[in-house]
């Protein structure tokens, strides 16, 4: 095979691998990993089943590299490094990271956040994986900020545990937004920047509160 057909296959297969991503992506948000057959995906991204098992290994090995890719396409590792390599005050910077976690600098709530909220309120063995190849990479790279913010330790558990008061939120207004509901509507009716602002001030005021905690217990 002579390397121009060799490199059009291999254009081809990550095309085919992508579209297939996109495709369970947006299955698995609406309905769910339990609810969504890999036939159903297959039909819809116009490929035979035998192309999932080829690029993924089998269903469950398309759900965790769709939870890989949401993750990353949320808060990208090297976005992460460069925002907490950059000039701005640790809270600016949870500014930034909050907007990220709403579905990116453009604001827009997308299949990935979906996909990651169900995942994290309703956890299952997958998101072991998870954690081992995304989120534990991009927490080292987030601690030190938030020890900054609280001024606690780095390497302290108190620390870690206040991550979910900075990204439970952004989850459940995401997966409000695509309830379907009044109550979901009104929620994510604001604008932009103004769930920004409110969970950033919800967030600091969490954070605040802990490094008054963790002061008042002596440490």
């Amino acid at each position: 095979m002579s390397k121009a057909r060799t490199a059009r296959k291999r254009i081809d297969g990550e095309a085919t691998r992508a579209r297939i991503l996109e495709i369970a992506g947006q299955r698995f948000a609406d309905a769910g990993f339990a609810q969504t057959a890999s036939k159903e995906i297959a039909a819809l991204a116009e490929v035979d089943l035998a192309s999932i098992n080829y690029h993924f290994g089998d269903r469950a090995g398309l759900y965790q590299a769709v939870l890989a890719e949401a993750h990353r396409r949320i808060a990208d590792l090297h976005d992460i490094e460069r925002l907490m390599a950059s000039a701005l005050p640790a809270p600016e910077k949870l500014r930034e990271l909050i907007r990220f976690l709403l579905g990116g600098v453009g604001g827009q709530v997308s299949w990935p956040v979906i996909v990651l909220g169900r995942e994290i309120l309703s956890p299952s063995s997958h998101l072991q994986v998870l954690q081992q190849q995304e989120i534990l990479p991009k927490l080292q790279a987030i601690l030190p900020m938030l020890s900054e913010i609280t001024l606690i330790p780095v390497d302290d558990p108190v620390l870690l545990r206040c991550l979910p008061c900075i990204a439970a939120p952004c989850a459940m207004i995401a997966l409000l937004g695509r309830s379907g509901t009044e109550l979901g509507e009104r929620i994510h009716h604001a604008a932009t920047e103004d769930l920004v602002g409110q969970l950033h001030a919800y967030a600091l005021g969490g954070l605040a509160a802990v490094r008054e905690r963790y002061r008042g217990a002596g440490r």
